[in-house]
């Protein structure tokens, strides 16, 4: 498998995503983890709005999160991205660190398919702009 770059989007947490006890509330994860392979796809040229129009939908297949550490109102934090791709399914490998004490808070990986006029496709146009961030694997 070859090395492939990583994306690193910068976050802050916002006090209302927190819970009673103070600490990001678990669902909330999801969201920077999306957010952060939305602003991925923007940086490599795919907006969202524009392949929805042309019937190409990302869709998340499976989502996996293992919970670490906690974040809390105001932490800032790096959110990072490398991506596998297998067959036709896209593997979003990504860790949410803590900023300044460099602390995994959490991992994912995300599995998403692309639909293509309501199937199961590869898009050549992702492969081309995620290309400095895919890995390869039959």
């Amino acid at each position: 498998m070859s090395t492939a770059a990583i994306y690193e989007y910068k976050m802050k947490v916002r006090d209302y995503e927190c819970d009673a006890q103070g600490v990001v509330n678990n669902a909330i994860y999801l969201h920077y983890f999306e957010a952060a392979r939305h602003e991925l796809m923007e940086n490599c040229g795919l907006r969202l709005r524009n392949l929805t129009e042309a019937n190409i939908l990302p869709v998340v297949r499976n989502a996996g999160v293992s919970y670490k550490n906690s974040l809390r109102g105001s932490d800032e934090f790096i959110c990072n991205i490398r991506i596998e791709r297998k067959g036709l399914r896209y593997y979003f490998h990504q860790q949410i660190i803590r900023i300044p004490d460099n602390t995994l808070c959490a991992n994912a990986v995300i599995e998403v398919v692309c639909l293509i006029n309501g199937k199961v496709a590869a898009p050549d146009m992702f492969d081309k702009a995620f290309a400095d961030y895919i890995t390869w694997n039959k």
